[in-house]
């Protein structure tokens, strides 16, 4: 798998972490937002191959992020993750896919089943 750079956003920083690490591990360059409008700030500096966000966060959230990274850098390849499918009748990950999002997950997610969504977005 060729070496990436990856922005991990999510506000829940032990799940940042791990995922990061894990990335990492693997051999990818890492950075990390802790919300969309943090995220919004590093990609606008420079922009990575990939970002992995959360939907659900405080101030600036992954679904307004998708929508300005996509309109921004429409390259961008983007994960979205959430532990709540819907919010009210609203379902989330599938608003996420409409707006942009190459991949959707479902919290918790398997650290092979991550992998395995970074790899296919990844491939040479």
């Amino acid at each position: 798998m060729p070496s990436v750079e990856i922005l991990v956003v999510d506000d829940d920083e032990a799940l940042r972490t791990s995922v990061s690490r894990m990335l990492r591990g693997i051999g990818h360059v890492v950075r990390e937002a802790v919300d969309g409008a943090d995220a919004l700030r590093s990609v606008r500096t420079a922009p990575p191959d990939l970002i992995i966000t959360d939907i659900m966060m405080p101030d600036s959230d992954g679904i307004e992020l998708i929508g300005a990274v996509k309109t921004i850098h429409p390259t961008v390849r983007i994960i979205a993750i959430s532990g709540r499918a819907a919010f009210g009748d609203l379902d989330l990950l599938n608003l996420a896919s409409m707006i942009g999002a190459d991949v959707t997950l479902t919290k918790p997610m398997s650290p092979d089943e991550l992998l395995e969504a970074v790899a296919s977005l990844t491939a040479g």
